[in-house]
């Protein structure tokens, strides 16, 4: 029988899934990681990354399909867990995008960016989704913002962001063109609206942070990520 993933990724068919295995296995190269999407194996890892890409709806019936819900919210509350992308959105109450009830793991919504706000300083139009680097300002410190400049650069791909509805939780913002959250927190919990399995430096640094990550079990016990208190 093989040993227990030291990181388990989660797959739920959905996402570049190679690529942040390569990126972790890079920044971590002595633990084991496991693409699984089997809720055992990512109930045994030690600690889990939760990506995607693509739509809400069609992430949640994935996650339904292969048993996953259950395995998920359990990781999220009792070991160091990544959600990246889609997998940032999905651990909210609901999305705009198919009117998709998601996890419910964090209070709060996903909404579209708006098209009467996607106006630059010149008054030109911009582009959803909002794709390429944008700068990702600290909102509070955290141990997986370790090494990693204030206002650096990562790499973004979506049209729909994150708004907790507990203030709290914000980890990072960026501007487009408003301040949106692309970062939360709480207890074992980090998430992050970019992606950085593409993001170079920065985004490595974050990955072997959280590769390194030990939140305590006082603070998971400590946090309540149905209302996101933590104390």
């Amino acid at each position: 029988m093989a040993a227990a993933a030291d990181i388990a990724v989660v797959d739920y068919g959905m996402g570049n899934l190679r690529s942040v295995s390569k990126a972790i296995e890079h920044v971590a190269p002595a633990m084991r990681v496991v693409v699984t999407s089997d809720p055992d194996t990512i109930a045994a890892a030690g600690r889990v990354v939760f990506p995607g890409q693509g739509a809400a709806p069609d992430c949640m019936r994935e996650i339904e399909a292969r048993g996953l819900r259950v395995a998920i919210i359990d990781a999220a509350r009792n070991k160091p867990f990544l959600g990246i992308c889609m997998g940032m959105q999905v651990l909210f109450e609901h999305s705009e995008e198919g009117d998709t009830p998601c996890l419910g793991i964090f209070p709060g919504a996903v909404q579209r960016f708006p098209d009467e706000a996607m106006r630059d300083d010149r008054g030109g139009k911009l582009k959803v989704p909002h794709m390429g680097w944008n700068n990702v300002h600290q909102a509070m410190p955290h141990p997986l913002w370790a090494g990693i400049e204030e206002g650096a650069r990562f790499y973004f791909v979506h049209s729909y962001f994150v708004q907790p509805a507990n203030p709290d939780l914000i980890a990072g913002f960026s501007h487009y063109p408003f301040p949106f959250t692309c970062a939360v927190a709480a207890g074992n919990v980090f998430a992050v609206q970019f992606h950085p399995e593409k993001s170079q430096n920065a985004g490595l640094a974050l990955l072997g942070n959280f590769a390194t990550w030990n939140p305590g079990a006082a603070s998971a016990a400590a946090c309540d990520l149905s209302g996101a208190t933590c104390a």
